[in-house]
């Protein structure tokens, strides 16, 4: 028998994906785990594996598709009848809060020697009519969320839930309660509705302005889609403040070098941006109040140290995340941050790499860049911006002038979550563990 192959979610916030490239043609023989397919999310290119034996009958979509929507058939594979029995699947009653499994063999529904013949046709439709076919790490997802899988489309094989579905189900109920939230402030704030009624124009408008000048049109990346929608979100709805601080970072220069030259026969090396990691995980374990992210009616306060990296890629930005960051070494964040902007620069990022963190790190230091400030990645609730180092001439009490090296940072900071004391205090914790490094080390 055929079935679809479906265009799958691979991120919570994919829609619609670009298939980049096919790794079988028509008449190819597939077996579960085999690459069947490269898909370009709205925030990296991820391989596509094939979930059934089969033979690739049909490719629906040809490779170099932009914009294929979630669940829009793609390819069709030709199956065994047989191959049924080989689909691993979970049948989960409705009742899945009290999680009781009704499994799929024809053992389980004509078990019983006292179960007269009506009694079985009537309980197989009674399972046929309860039951979902469900992964067991969906399963899992919709017990732990309250959910009723029986309201949830699956996109596997034979309509099978898997966990894309799960995590785009919860996404989708999100921006829908979002949304509803910002239609009612809307209707009853004078200025939020003004701001809505400020509607941007037209593409073909703009373009028509531009009709008589020479130009190139650049089509949007999935990336560069999310980090527009993103930024906009952020400046539109987040209340920035920002606090700047000068840090001297003589002894960080200089323990940074002796540590490098004890690395140097390892081939391994220590960046400024490792210490800096390191010392705002620190800080935000001494701050909690600042471990925090914004969830629309509520304030998530986390346990767990979590930082985003911004990694700049040919066409955006990328935030691969350092999990944990307090509980490594400088080599460790070293190391792990090397092999992560590897993976961000080859679009291969994994969603569970880029998604969730508590604070973020953005910098343009190595590009000469003196200071600037960072437009904060919701739903988290700071980011610091770090400029390039500089020397700097000083005055002390004794009236004797020496020059010290500094860097410049920004700490954007969400006002809803983060108050201005509570960041300035936090602010003050990074500079005193990158002004004095040792601490680091500890």
């Amino acid at each position: 028998m055929a079935i679809n192959i479906l265009m799958p979610a691979l991120s919570p916030t994919m829609e619609m994906g670009n298939l980049i490239k096919w790794h079988v043609k028509e008449g190819d023989k597939v077996f579960p785990g085999d690459l069947i397919a490269e898909i370009e999310t709205d925030k990296a290119t991820m391989e596509f594996e094939a979930v059934d034996e089969g033979i690739i009958s049909k490719i629906k979509v040809p490779e170099g598709t932009q914009d294929v929507s979630v669940n829009e058939v793609i390819a069709e594979i030709l199956i065994d009848d047989d191959s049924n029995n080989r689909v691993e699947e979970e049948i989960v009653h409705t009742d899945i809060g009290k999680d009781r499994n009704i499994k799929s063999s024809k053992k389980s529904v004509t078990k019983g020697s006292a179960t007269s013949s009506n009694n079985k046709v009537e309980a197989t439709q009674q399972i046929k009519e309860q039951r979902t076919k469900i992964s067991p790490l969906a399963k899992k997802l919709a017990i732990n969320n309250n959910l009723d899988p029986t309201n949830i489309t699956g996109s596997g094989p034979y309509g099978r839930i898997v966990k894309a579905d799960i995590l785009s189900f919860l996404d989708e109920n999100q921006t829908q309660k979002i949304a509803k939230d910002y239609s009612s402030q809307k209707i009853q704030d004078p200025e939020v509705r003004a701001l809505d009624e400020t509607k941007p124009k037209l593409p073909d408008t703009i373009e028509r302005i531009y009709k008589n000048r020479n130009y190139q049109t650049v089509e949007l990346t999935g990336i560069r889609k999310s980090i527009a929608n993103k930024l906009t979100e952020s400046k539109q709805t987040i209340p920035h403040f920002y606090l700047r601080r000068t840090i001297n970072v003589d002894q960080l220069l200089r323990i940074r070098t002796e540590l490098n030259e004890e690395l140097k026969k390892q081939g391994d090396k220590i960046s400024i941006n490792d210490f800096i990691i390191k010392a705002c995980a620190k800080a935000l374990k001494e701050n909690p109040y600042c471990n925090s992210v914004w969830a629309v009616n509520k304030i998530l306060r986390l346990n767990n140290v979590d930082i985003a990296v911004a990694v700049a890629i040919d066409d955006g930005l990328m935030t691969p995340i350092l999990y944990d960051a307090d509980l490594k070494t400088l080599k460790e964040i070293s190391l792990e941050m090397k092999v992560l902007a590897e993976k961000a620069r080859l679009k291969k990022l994994l969603p569970e790499e880029y998604t969730g963190g508590s604070f973020s790190i953005s910098n343009l230091g190595m590009m000469g860049v003196e200071n600037f400030d960072a437009v904060i990645n919701p739903p988290q609730a700071s980011i610091l911006a770090v400029g390039t180092t500089l020397k700097q001439n000083i005055i002390d009490d004794g009236g004797k002038i020496s020059t010290i090296q500094t860097i410049s940072v920004t700490l954007s900071v969400d006002h809803r979550v983060i108050d201005g004391a509570t960041g300035a205090v936090f602010l003050r914790s990074i500079a005193k563990y990158l002004s004095n490094p040792i601490k680091l080390l500890l």
